[in-house]
């Protein structure tokens, strides 16, 4: 009995493939420590997101999943499960909505394999819960319900995100590039959307932001991937090459760190931006396409520029009016108003 009780909560979460998604998903893991605080928490995702998890301190492990994006490797996902077997886990929760990514807690022998239906996993899952969306409008409500009783109503207050940056991972990252420590305010611009260019604010306007900073003293760091070197480097020679581009150059693990060193954020809505806002960083969020009430950033200290056009949000990665005037139509004047570059200057960072 008393083995029992060491592991009586022990869960397997399978984890989403995008980094804002996965953000959102430490309000759930959040939420599982407040009601069960003896529980341990195992997370199982794509190798690239366990850089997030390891400064989630909820989170007891990450387990890398071995498959390719969209293949479905049913053999290759039920010796994977199988293997997991000896960790005892007495819940498994899904944040996926995939058949196969259900395949894996079944396997594993989970008893309580808990998720909503997603594509006709009956038999996979036997705690199905209904998916409501009117009801549980945003992500973050999906992720939270499905950590609590079936019978429970969403809490009041659903905790935010809260990344544990590693300042000193910062601080080395910068000497690697042969670059002092900021002694001003920083800036960091993401221009990046990985769904698509009907997300992207224009890199005009964001070079007009960035001079703007740059005016008033401040560092100017641009954020992204290896896909959007093209939108930094523009950015950067919109500005005189006065900017610090680490696009494609930092892994996602270094990036978190280099951003909590920064006083203040502008990003379209992607992965970076729920990055920003779990660190509690002053940002400005830049909506086009996608809906601020469905993912919205998880954070007090968050500004949400949404035109609400007619059109919007239509969630397409392109705009099928061929105008993208959701995104054009939101003013630079309006982003660096919000940001206050003049009296956070003054401060000492």
């Amino acid at each position: 009995m008393a083995q029992t009780q060491a592991h009586a909560n022990r869960i397997l979460v399978m984890g989403p493939s995008w980094v804002g998604d996965m953000v959102l998903a430490q309000s759930l893991f959040k939420t599982l420590k407040q009601t069960q605080p003896d529980c341990e928490i195992d997370v199982a995702a794509p190798a690239w997101t366990l850089p997030l998890l390891e400064r989630m301190p909820e989170v007891t492990a990450g387990i890398a999943l071995p498959f390719k994006h969209g293949e479905l490797a049913l053999g290759q996902r039920i010796r994977f499960g199988r293997s997991l077997k000896q960790r005892g886990y007495t819940q498994s929760i899904m944040l996926t909505n995939s058949l196969k990514s259900a395949v894996l807690p079944a396997a594993s022998g989970i008893k309580r394999r808990t998720g909503f239906l997603g594509e006709m996993r009956y038999g996979l899952l036997n705690d199905i819960r209904p998916l409501d969306k009117n009801k549980l409008p945003r992500t973050v409500d999906r992720f939270v319900t499905l950590g609590l009783p079936a019978d429970a109503s969403l809490p009041a207050d659903i905790p935010y995100p809260s990344l544990q940056a590693n300042r000193d991972n910062a601080l080395q990252c910068l000497a690697g590039m042969g670059i002092a420590p900021p002694d001003c305010a920083v800036l960091a611009l993401c221009p990046g959307a990985e769904y698509g260019e009907a997300k992207r604010w224009p890199l005009e306007h964001y070079a007009e932001v960035a001079r703007a900073a740059l005016a008033q003293g401040w560092q100017v760091w641009l954020f992204g991937s290896e896909k959007d070197v093209p939108y930094t480097a523009e950015i950067n020679r919109l500005s005189q090459q006065q900017c610090l581009d680490f696009g494609g150059k930092t892994k996602l693990g270094d990036a978190i760190d280099l951003m909590s060193l920064c006083s203040a954020v502008v990003s379209n809505d992607s992965g970076l931006m729920h990055v920003a806002a779990a660190l509690d960083i002053a940002m400005v969020a830049v909506y086009g396409s996608s809906d601020p009430h469905h993912t919205p950033p998880m954070s007090s200290k968050a500004v949400i520029e949404y035109l609400g056009l007619e059109c919007s949000p239509c969630f397409q990665r392109e705009c099928p009016l061929g105008h993208l005037n959701c995104l054009k139509l939101i003013e630079p004047r309006q982003v660096i108003s919000k940001l206050n570059l003049k009296s956070q200057h003054d401060e000492t960072h």
